[in-house]
């Protein structure tokens, strides 16, 4: 019977995740061998099989992994009993630190989704609507009660706020002048302002 942790304690799916993570960003979906990633996460491809259906599984898991984390988070400041303005900020602020800390999987993400068959395609999709939705609401519950602007309508409101997550990718350095932290405060204030009545 296989192992189901390697000497680290690390279970088999979450090595297989990090070595496609890895391999992923620094050599691409595309030219990234199912060998390369057993390889890498010194397993066998029957293990790999037994956890992922295949490659492309371990591509919808890559995001879909963080999308979960980030749709719990976002839950849980949308269900708490705080102000609508403070909620959105925590939640506005949450989905860039989130972002940061897993930036190679957003990059991947953004650069292989096209790799994906038209079902999982739909279901990931699905997902990231999901939680668009749930934050579309907390925008939708400040403007009806007066606390937000309802000058610009939520979607493009929602879609202003990601449009800045999803690029974050394409710029954010880890050894650069702003922390993670700092760089959450900074969008999730230009977001405020944005919905100032």
């Amino acid at each position: 019977m296989a192992r189901t942790t390697d000497e680290s304690g690390a279970p088999v799916p979450q090595r297989l995740l990090a070595a496609a993570t890895r391999l992923f960003a620094e050599q691409g979906y595309d030219r990234t061998s199912v060998q390369e990633i057993v390889e890498a996460a010194g397993v066998t491809k029957g293990a790999l099989y037994h956890y992922f259906g295949s490659k492309e599984d371990l591509l919808q898991e890559v995001y879909s992994r963080v999308l979960r984390l980030q749709q719990e988070r976002l839950d849980a400041y949308a269900d708490s009993d705080a102000p609508v303005a403070d909620r959105l900020r925590g939640a506005a602020a949450d989905v860039v630190v989130t972002t940061i800390e897993n930036l190679d999987d957003a990059a991947i993400f953004f650069r292989s989704m096209h790799h994906l068959s038209p079902e999982k395609n739909k279901q990931v999709r699905a997902e990231r609507r999901r939680y668009h939705e749930r934050f579309k609401a907390l925008i939708e519950e400040g403007q009806q009660s007066g606390v937000f602007s309802s000058a610009t309508p939520s979607d493009l409101v929602v879609d202003y706020h990601f449009g800045s997550v999803h690029h974050l990718s394409t710029w954010y350095r880890p050894d650069g002048p702003l922390t993670p932290a700092q760089v959450a405060d900074h969008l999730a204030d230009l977001l405020l302002r944005a919905l100032r009545p």
